[in-house]
């Protein structure tokens, strides 16, 4: 009898032992293309501050309360003081201070107190004009409010608020475009409220990031970032904020976009990467993979995670348990007639609320510009997944077909949705691989 126990447990040890040698992952923690997602995105602790080293009360170093006056000068030498003391946290204390671009260096931090602004000039000539990178080309341009390059382990914190004071600007960009329908962004001349570029390991917790003139929030060639619990808001009625988008992630990789809310006039999440024909030969330019959004709600955008306008190749995806209350598109797939594109295996999972459009495919043809390329790749669309989606919806299923692109293997398990529109989706649509599992629209099943 004895013999028989060891024989069975022998058995039992040898089959744990193997089962734990298999890499056993569950299910939520793989990326789209079944490769296993790092521990790092699953850490939900956020930074403590009095880790980050000594403390640098603006006030305590020259920097005025109570003035309207810009005082960049002053508050970039308590950044520099504090990057040349061996580091430390620069604390915007309760009040309001006014500043053109500020420039972090190498083991700063900022954090702002509750009831504390960094606020923007409302002119121009208080911002740098340097290489950066805009709209997926480098470039010539306005620096932003807040820029750090080069940077490891670079915080942004606090209770408080970044405003970019943007009105004046967004009025602008309004009656030059009512002058001239072809205005660009570019053309009309503005600051965005956080550029960090070259960086790594950087989190941005708990900030009210409003009013930013152009882009809110935006990364270049970086990874490891995250963005935690933030308010990220621009005006969508009256006198809008144009192209505010939320979070601009641009050739990065390794990215977390964690219980923030976005309200602004243009795209929330954004994949950019490099534009026009000869755009994949560029080395500024890159992909965009291991990207994870999760548990936002998002009030008035126009989408909730957009590849495009911008994008070359984008992959690991993710968007899950969100929800909107009114969105113009939850995904949308942006194809440039101009630009090689690959999209793909990307994931949206357990969203809820209203939208115009769920998914969105089209060519998006604005400001693009064509050249002769012999060899032009054709963009493609590959392994998009849609899972527990429960929306209403005006349209739920807008794809539109292109010579200039292929789509294929899109799957839809577990969607019960309204279509303002009364159309049946999928009878006739481009995509090569539909498949279709517990599928209702407004009541009725379908399958593939």
């Amino acid at each position: 009898m004895m013999k028989r126990l060891l024989i069975i447990g022998m058995a039992l040890f040898v089959a744990c032992t193997l089962a734990i040698g298999k890499k056993r992952v569950p299910s939520q923690q793989l990326w789209p293309n079944g490769e296993p997602m790092a521990a790092w995105f699953a850490e939900q602790g956020k930074v403590d501050v009095a880790t980050l080293g000594r403390r640098y009360d603006v006030t305590k170093h020259g920097v005025r309360q109570g003035t309207t006056d810009v005082q960049t000068r002053e508050l970039q030498a308590v950044i520099d003081r504090a990057a040349a003391e061996g580091g430390g946290v620069v604390v915007i204390p309760r009040g309001t201070f006014y500043s053109g671009s500020l420039h972090f260096r190498q083991g700063t931090h900022l954090h702002i107190e509750e009831g504390g602004v960094l606020k923007g000039s409302e002119r121009i000539r208080d911002f740098e004009i340097d290489t950066t990178r805009i709209e997926g080309q480098t470039c010539q341009y306005f620096v932003a409010l807040v820029n750090a390059d080069g940077l490891d382990g670079f915080t942004i914190s606090g209770q408080g608020t970044i405003d970019g004071n943007g009105e004046a600007y967004w009025e602008e960009f309004w009656i030059r475009r009512k002058w001239n329908p072809q205005c660009t962004n570019k053309d009309a001349q503005r600051p965005r409220l956080t550029y960090i570029s070259n960086s790594t390991n950087v989190t941005i917790q708990d900030v009210r990031l409003i009013n930013s003139p152009f882009w809110t929030n935006h990364i270049y060639r970086c990874d490891h970032v995250r963005y935690l619990d933030l308010y990220i808001y621009s005006a969508t009625q009256g006198i809008k904020g144009p192209s505010t988008d939320a979070i601009d992630i641009d050739a990065c990789h390794d990215v977390v976009v964690r219980g923030c809310y976005m309200n602004v006039n243009d795209d929330a999440v954004v994949l950019k990467g490099g534009k026009g024909t000869f755009a994949d030969q560029a080395p500024e330019n890159g992909p965009c993979y291991n990207i994870l959004v999760e548990d936002c709600h998002y009030g008035t955008v126009h989408g909730c995670l957009t590849l495009g306008s911008e994008s070359l190749h984008d992959w690991n995806v993710v968007m899950r348990r969100c929800r909107a209350d009114d969105t113009n598109n939850v995904l949308w797939l942006k194809m440039r007639p101009d630009t090689p594109q690959h999209y793909e295996y990307v994931s949206v999972e357990d969203f809820t609320g209203r939208c115009r459009n769920f998914l969105l495919v089209r060519p998006w043809t604005q400001f693009y510009e064509k050249q002769e390329r012999p060899d032009m790749p054709l963009s493609r669309c590959n392994d998009i997944t849609f899972s527990n989606i429960r929306m209403e919806c005006g349209v739920f299923f807008n794809v539109t077909g292109s010579d200039k692109y292929t789509l294929s293997n899109f799957s839809f398990d577990g969607i019960d949705v309204s279509d303002g529109a009364g159309r049946r989706p999928f009878s006739d649509h481009p995509i090569d691989g539909l498949r279709l599992k517990n599928v209702t629209v407004n009541g009725e099943k379908l399958s593939d």
